[in-house]
């Protein structure tokens, strides 16, 4: 291990209250899942559980593991963490059903008497519709990337470990806005019809794609910082910056293409109902000696 190597990770030391604060609402989820399973067995799976758990761990490792005393050093580290931050932890967190397990996992008598109460409040109500409309989650997600790469605010937030946590939180924040109109999670109503949301997520890749093509191709460092970093390996700041913009590129690309292609082929598909049905036709007019496709009259 080189010298810089282990000067950085000997400078890492576990964060206490994030690494707490994970592990609460991991059992607090999970205490409620497991409330959930026991009355209704087929209300959740053990996937969802399995992708609730993956969004936690994919925030400790972005903010509380050795990964984040790289950061300051490696650009390229940076940009893993905003990857994890807005495009992994989110979307798995989401795809958990983060709100009925969490709300069992309080006393049914808390659940009842104070998160009830404070939920059904119709300030919170309005402000929940305007905040997970898909076009402002469209635009926190945009503005969040773009804003957070402008040359002074990423200076800013390598410099101030305080500006640096509030840009993790905007990159958590925006992520979990963004992501609600994909998987739209329990108990929300789609305000677009579903066959907006692969373009949703193909409009969503543009700026990301523009992004990444600056830092990849501009050919000089962006962020003066780097150019006066020990990076741990022998890697030149401008290499370091072009991986930074390719690992964007790939990483947007694939993770948004995944759930366009789930949601077009599932728009395309028939029905489950109408698919049953077809298939019980089609046995019953080959039990009557029927070639498949014909009519009974």
């Amino acid at each position: 291990m080189s010298t810089a190597l282990q000067a950085a990770f000997g400078s890492w030391s576990l964060p206490v209250p994030v690494t707490l604060a994970l592990c609460l609402v991991a059992v607090i989820y999970l205490a409620g899942w497991i409330r959930l399973r026991r009355a209704l067995p087929k209300a959740l799976g053990i996937w969802q559980l399995v992708a609730f758990l993956c969004g936690i761990a994919s925030i400790w490792l972005a903010i509380g593991s050795p990964l984040a005393a790289l950061d300051d050093d490696l650009l390229f580290v940076h940009m893993i963490q905003h990857v994890l931050l807005m495009l992994v932890a989110p979307a798995f967190i989401l795809l958990g059903s983060p709100a009925m397990p969490l709300l069992h996992g309080f006393s049914k008598r808390l659940a009842r008497d104070l998160l009830g109460p404070i939920l059904r409040q119709p300030l919170l109500q309005w402000l929940g519709r305007t905040l997970t409309h898909p076009l402002f989650c469209w635009l926190a997600a945009v503005v969040a990337l773009l804003g957070w790469h402008f040359p002074a605010f990423f200076e800013l937030g390598l410099r101030s470990e305080s500006w640096h946590e509030v840009e993790h939180a905007c990159f958590l924040v925006s992520g979990f806005l963004f992501w609600w109109p994909v998987v739209q999670p329990w108990p929300s109503v789609a305000r677009w019809p579903r066959w907006c949301i692969p373009l949703y997520l193909f409009m969503a890749t543009l700026p990301c794609d523009a992004l990444s093509a600056f830092l990849t191709f501009c050919g000089r460092v962006v962020y003066p910082s780097y150019l006066s970093a020990s990076p741990p390996f022998q890697i030149s700041p401008l290499v370091d910056q072009e991986t930074a913009g390719a690992l964007m590129w790939t990483c947007a690309t694939f993770i948004y293409l995944i759930p366009a292609v789930i949601i077009t082929v599932q728009l395309l598909s028939p029905p489950a109902t109408q698919a049953a049905e077809q298939t019980q036709a089609e046995s019953h007019r080959t039990g009557q000696g029927l070639p498949a496709g014909a009519e009974v009259a």
